[in-house]
């Protein structure tokens, strides 16, 4: 199983955080790699864009006081870190598994879940909660009530 990198912010951290933040905002509109220098170092460290907007999203969540969790697209999860990710009981995503919501696999007695998988469930259930709010909005329009 590949590792899972949880990082939590030092309180110290989140002022710091959220002033390097502000630096990303111009560098992650243009294109190509992006070029940082790291105080106390040599030269220059060149990043890919990406990984510059993975960094973003990073200082984002630590600027709110707020740790992260680094698990790779392809890094299998147990039941137990699957729903940890998606912040569910363990029961309430065994029903997610076996009602096919959720791709899994079976090893030995063991369910396995691929990091893909959680990403896919929560953009369709994004999704679905947007379509369900949209059609309230419209529902109101037409009553009147908005």
């Amino acid at each position: 199983m590949r590792e899972i990198a949880t990082l939590l912010p030092e309180p110290a951290d989140t002022a710091l955080a959220s002033s390097a933040l502000h630096g990303f905002d111009e560098v992650l509109g243009a294109e190509g790699p992006v070029s940082l220098r790291i105080s106390g170092q040599p030269g220059e460290v060149e990043l890919p864009r990406a990984a510059l907007a993975a960094l973003a999203t990073v200082l984002d969540s630590f600027a709110q006081g707020e740790g992260v969790t680094v698990i790779p697209n392809e890094a299998e999860l147990t039941t137990q870190q699957a729903a940890e990710a998606l912040q569910v009981s363990r029961p309430f995503l065994i029903g997610l598994l076996e009602s096919g919501e959720i791709e899994h696999r079976t090893v030995g007695t063991h369910r396995r879940v691929k990091a893909t998988s959680l990403a896919r469930y929560l953009r369709d259930d994004d999704e679905r909660r947007r379509s369900a709010a949209d059609a309230l909005a419209r529902e109101a329009r037409e009553l009147g009530l908005a």
